[in-house]
């Protein structure tokens, strides 16, 4: 069973406000054969805490006002390394870089499919092109 079209829709619309805010290696990981809690897991890094939490603020503020949602639960927003925006279908996990490489989500759900998602690049940011 595949992730619902809601929760793709919310976990793409979390990235791309996550991406505004200068995220990097973004990843949107289908979980919902291996879970039933939620459908989507969605990975963000940054590289201090002031980023994380910029990163999770966007989120909260572009779920909120396109899609009238808000996180049924938020942790580890006081310490900023790595917070968890739970939405249900979704959850948002924004990690400091360095517990990002030491928890290793990717690796523990490699099996797992992921969520096509790529960044339009920032006014002023060139376009990758490829040779």
């Amino acid at each position: 069973m595949a992730a619902t079209e809601t929760a793709r829709t919310l976990a793409l619309a979390a990235a791309e406000a996550a991406a505004d805010k200068k995220a990097h290696d973004i990843v949107l990981i289908d979980v919902s054969d291996q879970l039933f809690i939620t459908d989507v897991f969605m990975l963000a890094s940054a590289p201090n805490e002031r980023q994380v939490q910029a990163i999770v603020d966007a989120v909260e503020e572009q779920l909120r006002e396109k899609h009238d949602t808000k996180p049924l639960r938020r942790e580890g927003q006081r310490a900023g390394r790595w917070v968890l925006l739970d939405y249900a279908d979704v959850v948002v996990h924004v990690q400091h870089s360095e517990e990002r490489e030491f928890y290793a989500l990717d690796r523990l759900w490699k099996d797992c499919p992921t969520v096509p998602f790529e960044s339009e690049p920032s006014v002023g940011e060139p376009a990758e092109v490829e040779a």
